[in-house]
């Protein structure tokens, strides 16, 4: 779902939405476009979910605050920071752990977290990195590398509880302790 009071930016979504298909009788394309239309279902459902909005993201963004504040002391963790010009939704809870600091490396928490039944994974990987776009040109410095290298998605969905939290926060900790 998008929302925008940008009438020229609601035509163009609505336009790449619809597979940036040209009014002609004919299928004519000038851009590239996607079949993201909602079926009127989940269009319904989708609105619903808007009500309870801000205390999702409220919730996800508890998560976030009560892990920086119980990690914060970690050495070599760092939370995702949140842009100056804007107000993160805390969708996912990311952070990087810097191996030579941390005397640990993000695989080996992911694989403790996974052994206590807790999901956690690593950031995105890098579109360049996937097999699909193999021998394609790559254009960076290496910022997302060191991402999915370093970077952890911890749980932070707006149903956990503040017990699943803990347990999630009590392993990270026993990572850290040598």
């Amino acid at each position: 779902m998008l929302v925008t009071d940008d009438r020229k930016l609601a035509q163009l979504a609505r336009k790449l939405a619809s597979q940036a298909r040209e009014p002609a009788p004919h299928y004519e394309h000038k851009l590239v476009g996607y079949n993201y239309r909602l079926s009127n279902l989940l269009a319904a459902v989708g609105r619903s979910q808007l009500a309870d909005l801000p205390r999702r993201v409220k919730r996800r963004r508890e998560h976030f605050c009560a892990y920086s504040e119980a990690l914060k002391n970690l050495p070599g963790v760092e939370m995702q920071p949140e842009a100056p010009w804007g107000r993160s939704t805390r969708w996912l809870t990311c952070l990087t752990v810097n191996p030579k600091q941390a005397g640990t490396e993000r695989e080996m928490i992911r694989k403790n977290l996974e052994k206590a039944n807790i999901e956690s994974r690593p950031i995105w990987k890098p579109m360049h990195l996937q097999p699909v776009f193999k021998g394609a040109e790559y254009y960076g410095r290496g910022i997302c590398d060191r991402l999915f290298r370093d970077g952890l998605c911890l749980p932070s969905g707006s149903s956990m509880s503040d017990v699943e939290r803990e347990k999630v926060i009590d392993v990270m900790k026993k990572c850290f302790r040598h």
